[in-house]
This record gives structure tokens, C-alpha cells and sequence, in this order.
């Protein structure tokens, strides 16, 4: 499903519950310097990453300053972030004006927050310009916090140079049946450098049958409930997206290959290091 871009006034994008993907949420809180937002969201653990801007989060008695050290867009510079746990308050200040993105996914636990650092975050680089899926993905909560988060992975996704593919060889995650694949539901926000620039993304329910396609443009969300959904950024122009998963009995994510471009994976430099990030 496409949702286009909108003033959601601060309102989630995906709420809780959705009817295609009610794994996972998001919201993009908008604020100007000084302003406050707060929010509690029972059932569901979330992550505050600023696309730009600074803020301060306070949650769970903790407080975590100077988040962020982005400014003009998700481009210039690498992302932060702080771990809000299940049902647990938490405030978010802007420090100077801030698009700042809330993403989640329904656990029923409550943990401990934490704040994650620039430094902290686990780059992953694959692809090659030969096979147009050159990209690299930034993860805030991946791997290397699998033993904090309950079932939510949060990532970045830049494609590297102008034009190509990501999400190549084409995958699913939509059914429970280990070892094969997990059932994880997803979430896209879409940006484009220069903004003007759009992409395609797919949506394939059935191998080698017909799917649906969506024109993305700057701030597209795209929800991944069922199928194969590989994307592409028009020549010329670089694509980003926010990408959010939701486990549904388990954090690590199991994606089963489309068989039809499975023998695609021995084509592509490093794929297998970059599935093996999102644990």
C-alpha cells in the first residue's frame, strides 16, 4: 500500500493496529525550537530517530540529550537515536527546529531505554555499480543491539550514486515457517536527493505473476504486508528510505528470495553480510 504524502499534524502515519501491517507503527512529529511532544503507546516499542535536527528525549526517568546532528537532510550526516520501551511515556524536545521520525513495533514486554550514537551505528555497504544495487543501509537498531530490543529492527537505506535498485534479488517475509522465513511486517518513508526526484516501488504477491507498482515520490510511505517488493530510483538522483520491521514471534529477520531471481544472490557483492545484519 502507498500512502502519499500529507500534513499528518504530528499524527501517526501508521497507527497502532493497522490493517495491513499492524506490526508496526509510525509517526513524524514536526517541531520548531522549544516545542515538546509526548506520547505513550501501549503494546508497542518504539525508536525516536531525528531525520534532521536536534532533540531531547526524556523517557522512563532517563533523559538522553543532544540527539541528532542533522541539518539540511537525511543526507548530511548519520542518524541517532533513543530505544523507548512498551508502554512507557516518553517526551521528545526540539533544541532546534526537527523532523524527527518515531518508529515501532508491537511487543508486549517492557525493556530499558537507551540512547543509540552516531558512533554506535553498524554500516553495511553492498552491490556494485556493474549491477545497478549498489546501496548501503546505516542500522540504529540492528545486530548489534539484539539483546536490548524486543522484536523491532530500524534501519537506513541510501542508495549509493544516482539511479538503480535496492531490495534486489527480490524477497518476502510475510509467513512464520523457520527456517525458511519469518513473518515480519514493514514500513517505508521515501526521501530523494535532489527532492524532486521519484522511483518505482514493486509489489509481486506471486512469483512470475503480475504484481502492483506505486510511483514514489519525496515523503512516500509504503507498507510491505504480503510478496516480493523490490524498488528503484529514477537516473540521475539518489533515493533514501526509514525503513522499520516488526517481528512477529521473533526479532531476527528471515527473508525467503523470490526463486525465480535466486540465483541472482551469487551476482551481488557482500548481499549475504548485509542479510545477516538484521538479527
Amino acid at each position: 500500500m502507498h500512502i502519499p504524502p500529507y500534513e499528518n499534524r504530528n499524527r501517526p502515519i501508521v497507527d497502532v493496529e493497522d490493517a495491513h501491517v499492524p506490526l508496526v507503527y509510525f509517526n513524524i512529529v514536526r517541531l520548531t525550537a522549544g516545542e515538546t511532544f509526548d506520547y505513550r503507546i501501549p503494546g508497542y516499542e518504539t525508536c525516536v530517530v531525528p531525520a534532521t535536527g536536534t532533540v531531547t528525549v526524556e523517557a522512563a526517568g532517563e533523559t538522553y540529550s543532544g540527539i541528532g546532528t542533522r541539518g539540511a537532510d537525511v543526507w548530511d550526516g548519520d542518524p541517532e537515536g533513543v530505544y523507548v520501551p512498551t508502554d512507557t511515556g516518553a517526551r521528545i524536545t526540539a533544541l532546534t527546529d526537527t523532523e524527527t521520525f518515531i518508529a515501532g513495533a508491537k511487543f508486549g514486554e517492557t525493556l530499558k531505554p537507551f540512547a543509540v550514537r552516531r558512533d554506535e551505528i553498524d554500516l553495511v555497504q553492498y552491490g556494485s555499480d556493474d549491477t545497478k544495487t549498489h546501496r548501503k543501509i546505516k542500522h540504529i537498531l540492528g545486530a548489534n543491539h539484539h539483546d536490548r530490543v524486543g522484536r523491532l529492527l530500524v534501519s537506513e537505506l541510501f542508495t549509493v550514486g544516482a539511479g538503480g535498485w535496492s531490495g534486489f534479488p527480490s524477497h518476502k517475509h510475510d509467513t512464520d515457517r523457520l527456517p525458511e522465513e519469518t513473518r515480519h511486517d514493514e514500513c517505508y518513508n521515501f526521501r530523494f536527493k535532489p527532492n524532486y526526484g521519484s522511483g518505482l516501488q514493486m509489489l509481486q504477491r506471486i512469483d512470475n505473476e503480475p504484481g502492483d507498482a506505486y510511483h514514489i515520490v519525496d515523503g512516500s510511505t509504503v507498507l510491505i504486508d504480503t510478496g516480493y517488493h523490490p524498488c528503484c530510483v529514477l537516473p540521475g538522483y539518489e533515493m533514501y528510505y526509514f525503513t522499520i520491521l516488526g517481528g512477529l514471534s521473533q526479532r531476527s529477520l528471515k527473508q525467503y528470495f523470490q526463486p525465480t531471481h535466486a540465483e541472482q544472490l551469487h551476482t551481488i557483492p557482500g548481499i549475504m553480510d548485509m542479510v545477516a545484519k538484521f538479527k
